[in-house]
Formats: structure tokens, C-alpha cells, sequence
């Protein structure tokens, strides 16, 4: 079995594959203070609570974007499981084109969601990803990928505007009944729903007059659920995609070295 760590900025995300089904997953924050012996204790508890037998774990990998977090996780996974984690990054082969100005820049997170969004579902593809950053990106049909767009998320967004507002509250995303609202709490879910729906429907507008194409719609990410719903464009969430681009490179590179 394969064990798939996705290290974003605030939260791991796991993932145990048997082939190609995803059996297991959870979530933990991500902390950079943690070491590799209190990670390997979370991993631990994981596989005690799913009654896993670890030892049937034989391979890994680590998606991150959180340098100071991958070396110690990484240790821990062995520590515990005695695999050793394939890392993504320069070296790795993706099977997909990267034709942006400094492909070694692009995030691990970003990669593996669209080459599991790709084989999925083809191309072109718009993925969509909605967590720490908003990352909107494009591959094309020859499973090439161009770049994209990233913004604040929308939680970052939230945080700024009701801390640098001393009168402004904080709210929950709760789109309100109308876009037009008469009371604070209102007006500031109508932007941070509404309003982000707005920007997604506009930038998927623009990416597919500015590619001449008609795009697959793919989004990911825990912000994705509650923003996507309000998009007139048909957007499908898929929470897994990540870990699904992660399982398809390992097999990829352990084909590749003969494994």
C-alpha cells in the first residue's frame, strides 16, 4: 500500500492507497515546530484508530509546500512505516509538460491536483484550487500546463478585512438570501460568497476567451464546497484530486526506475 502526505500551509492531509483506491485519509494542522518522533506518534495513532497494519505500507510519498515540515515528516514515515518517501519536485517525472518560465517554483500541491485532475477528466482543464491561496490553473489538451493566477484565499481575505476593521465582525460564509444586503454581517458574507463565486465565474470567463477553449471545471480545496456553489459555470469539486496526482506520479516513477 502507498502511503500519500499532502503538507499544505495549515493542514496534512493523508491518504493510504491500495492500488488505486484511496481506502484511508485524515487530516492533521500542519506545525513547523513539530518533530519527527511527535510526527511519527501522530502517524501511529492513525494507524492504531483504523486498526492499519502499517508494516503492509510500502511505499510513500510527500507533496509540500511547507519546507520546514517535509524533513521531519518524511523521517517520521520511516520511522514508523520503513518506507522511504519519494518527495515532489525537480527529478520527479510527472508525464505533464510544464511550460511556465521557472517550473522548479511551481508547488508540489499544484502538480499533483492537476495531474490527477487531468486524468481524470482530460483536457483542457481550469483547476481550481481554494484553500490557504486561491490557485486557479490551466492544462491543456496535450497534458501541458501553462500557469494560472493566484489570489488571497478567502479565508486570509476574511481575516484582514474584519482585523483591519475595528467595526467590522467576524462572520461565518453563510451566503446571504439576497446580494444586496441592509446590515454589516450581510454585506460582508454577500463579497466573501457571492463575490468570490463572481471572480471564479470571471477568470474562468478570461481563461477560456483568452485560450480559445471550452475548459473541463475542476475545484479542490476546503473553501472549494461553499464558493462554488454560487458559480454559474457547471464546476465539479473533487476533495481528492491531490492525493489521486500524488498515487499516479509514484506509480509513474517507480515504473520508471524499474521498481
Amino acid at each position: 500500500m502507498l502511503l500519500t502526505a499532502d503538507v499544505g500551509n495549515t493542514n496534512i492531509k493523508l491518504g493510504i492507497f491500495d492500488g488505486d483506491s484511496l481506502k484511508y485519509k485524515l487530516r492533521f494542522s500542519t506545525d513547523t515546530k513539530k518533530t519527527s518522533d511527535e510526527f511519527a506518534v501522530e502517524l501511529y495513532t492513525f494507524f492504531q484508530i483504523y486498526n492499519i497494519d502499517y508494516s503492509m505500507i510500502d511505499g510513500s510519498i510527500i507533496s509540500s509546500v511547507v519546507p520546514k515540515v517535509t524533513r521531519p515528516l518524511r523521517d517520521a514515515i520511516h520511522i514508523v512505516t520503513g518506507a522511504r518517501s519519494m518527495v515532489i519536485g525537480p527529478g520527479l517525472k510527472t508525464g505533464m509538460d510544464l511550460k511556465i518560465d521557472r517550473p522548479e517554483t511551481l508547488g508540489g500541491d499544484i502538480v499533483c491536483g492537476c495531474v490527477g485532475a487531468y486524468e481524470k477528466y482530460g483536457g483542457p482543464a481550469i483547476v481550481i484550487f481554494m484553500g490557504t491561496a486561491t490557485v486557479i490553473a490551466y492544462v491543456d489538451e496535450h497534458f501541458a500546463y501553462h500557469g494560472g493566477v493566484i489570489a488571497p484565499g478567502v479565508g486570509i481575505s476574511l481575516d484582514a478585512l474584519t482585523s483591519g476593521g475595528a467595526l467590522l465582525p467576524a462572520v461565518d460564509l453563510v451566503p446571504p438570501r439576497r446580494v444586496i444586503c441592509t446590515n454589516t454581517v450581510d454585506c460582508i458574507r454577500s463579497a466573501m460568497t457571492y463575490g468570490t463565486a463572481c471572480i471564479l465565474d470571471g477568470m474562468i470567463d478570461k481563461f477560456e476567451a483568452e485560450t480559445g477553449k471550452t475548459c473541463k471545471l475542476i475545484a479542490t480545496g476546503g473553501m472549494a464546497p461553499q464558493m462554488i456553489k454560487n458559480c454559474s459555470h457547471d464546476i465539479v469539486f473533487e476533495e481528492n484530486v491531490i492525493l489521486y496526482g500524488m498515487n499516479s506520479i509514484y506509480k509513474r516513477n517507480k515504473k520508471q526506475n524499474g521498481e
